[in-house]
């Protein structure tokens, strides 16, 4: 076994990558350690299992995260608290680190409003022009719309039949 001294740290190359996905596609993901010795790659087992499980296996899904997805993280998040790998497991295709990082970049603030605001989704929020689009690009830390039209579905959700 290599001491740690002599491991390869730091970014992986091109051929790392494809050398580790041919060594898992013929032999499976599992006995990392083992997987890391096997395959010459002169990394740890660990640092094989993270790379495989985050960037190279086949079925990851890449790209933008869809508001069905986000929603989903939303209704998540709120049940499970920050298990990342919990929530993952029911996102097809994202993984753990991927969602923690959306989470903390894009998410956090989304649901702070919405914990202050009275119950509802984050569709019925854009259909009322509520969630201000500036906010995901860097641009205002204001994110509600405060005027009188961007208020109206409050006054509509608040009021109680006269008849009561």
């Amino acid at each position: 076994m290599a001491s740690d001294a002599s491991l390869n740290k730091g970014a992986w190359s091109v051929d790392e990558d494809t050398t580790l996905a041919q060594y898992v596609a013929l032999h499976g993901p599992k006995r990392w350690k083992s997987v890391a010795i096997k395959s010459g790659l002169n990394r740890c087992g660990k640092s094989c299992r993270l790379r495989w499980l985050n960037y190279l296996r086949p079925d990851i899904k890449r790209g933008n995260f869809s508001d069905a997805e986000e929603d989903l993280i939303l209704r998540l998040h709120r049940l499970l608290g920050n298990k990342w790998s919990l929530i993952a497991k029911r996102i097809p295709g994202r993984t753990d680190n991927e969602i923690k990082n959306y989470w903390n970049a894009h998410l956090r603030k989304k649901a702070m409003l919405m914990d202050k605001l009275p119950a509802i989704s984050t569709a019925a929020m854009k259909q009322n022009n509520i969630w201000n689009e500036t906010d995901e690009t860097g641009g205002d830390d204001e994110s509600l719309d405060v005027s009188a039209s961007g208020l109206d579905w409050v006054k509509s959700f608040l009021e109680l039949d006269e008849d009561e």
